[in-house]
């Protein structure tokens, strides 16, 4: 930074007229201020300014000097507003990656009305259902849920998240709703993996905390399989079997009935679905603004109650 410092000792320099004046402008004496002009021009190799005891007067070639140092200093100036107004306003470009259906039903219309508001930012969001690494891939959040830790990112809770079994009311007309665990074995079972296979196994537990129940784990059958939750979400709203998902993908199913919860009082892994960020350091506006949006977005979806708690378990009566 000495080579900047020197520039802007010499334009102020014949700004002012004063070597003197330079130098209490930029915070330092009267010698540093000759010491460097000297040091600018020995580095160069020309003499930049005639000195006398009243004035200063340029060489042709600190004129040239000149002319170039005001350039470059006034980019630099404009290059240090832009990026310091940019931590208070929203502009540049938001990158942002979901898993497919949260950012479909919640990430994607969010980040919609966001460039609204926003004129000046651009933003891109990526869905995927894969791990994708948010520093390697340059993103600046990412909507999670559960997932590993990685301590490079900082992590903030959005909410609870269940995965409930459901299936559409015309399924379970034809094949009957199971009334246990056990009567899984005798349904299709939609079944999500990255391999291809008949059957798998699935892992419940209460849905009620307050229950000191084991975790049960069910091994189901299938022919049909995906590794994209959105195309096990699509064969069950077609009534072909049993399908498990994370409530926050089907609240909307659960509420206007296209779908019906199964077993209730047992939820799937319970992982809390979390928005997570490379760093609270000097976070761009644009970043933080839209993190503040999307976890307003998830409080006001829990106020409305449009996700549903589970279902409290029946007790039987005594005969």
């Amino acid at each position: 930074m000495n080579e900047l410092d020197d520039m802007r000792l010499f334009v102020r320099a014949v700004a002012t007229g004063s070597l003197s004046a330079a130098g209490r402008e930029l915070g330092f004496s009267p010698a540093v201020g000759s010491k460097r002009l000297a040091r600018l021009e020995a580095r160069l190799g020309v003499r930049l300014l005639q000195r006398s005891s009243r004035r200063l007067a340029l060489t042709d070639e600190g004129a040239i000097y000149l002319e170039r140092c005001q350039t470059i200093l006034a980019d630099i100036d404009d290059a240090e507003a832009e990026l310091t107004q940019g931590r208070q306003q929203a502009r540049g470009l938001l990158r942002v990656t979901s898993t497919v259906a949260l950012g479909r039903r919640c990430v994607g219309p969010l980040a919609a009305e966001f460039m609204r508001e926003h004129p000046d930012v651009t933003v891109q969001v990526s869905l995927s259902d894969a791990l994708v690494d948010l520093i390697e891939e340059g993103f600046d959040c990412a909507v999670r849920i559960g997932g590993p830790a990685d301590s490079r990112l900082v992590a903030r809770r959005l909410g609870p998240n269940r995965r409930v079994l459901c299936a559409t009311p015309d399924y379970l007309r034809r094949r009957g709703t199971p009334r246990a665990l056990e009567d899984l074995v005798d349904h299709d079972c939609i079944l999500q993996e990255r391999i291809a296979t008949r059957q798998s196994d699935w892992l419940f537990m209460p849905a009620d905390a307050s229950i000191s129940a084991s975790p049960r784990t069910v091994t189901v059958q299938g022919r049909l399989v995906t590794d994209n939750g959105e195309q096990a979400h699509d064969w069950a709203l077609a009534g072909l079997g049993l399908v498990r998902r994370a409530v926050w993908d089907v609240v909307d199913e659960l509420d206007d009935g296209r779908l019906v919860e199964v077993l209730p009082e047992w939820a799937g892994e319970v992982g809390p679905l979390q928005l997570v960020f490379p760093s609270r350091r000097l976070l761009p506006a644009r970043t933080r603004l839209f993190i503040d949006a999307l976890a307003a977005r998830f409080e006001h979806s829990r106020d409305q109650a449009r996700v549903r708690a589970p279902l409290p378990v029946k007790k039987k009566r005594r005969s």
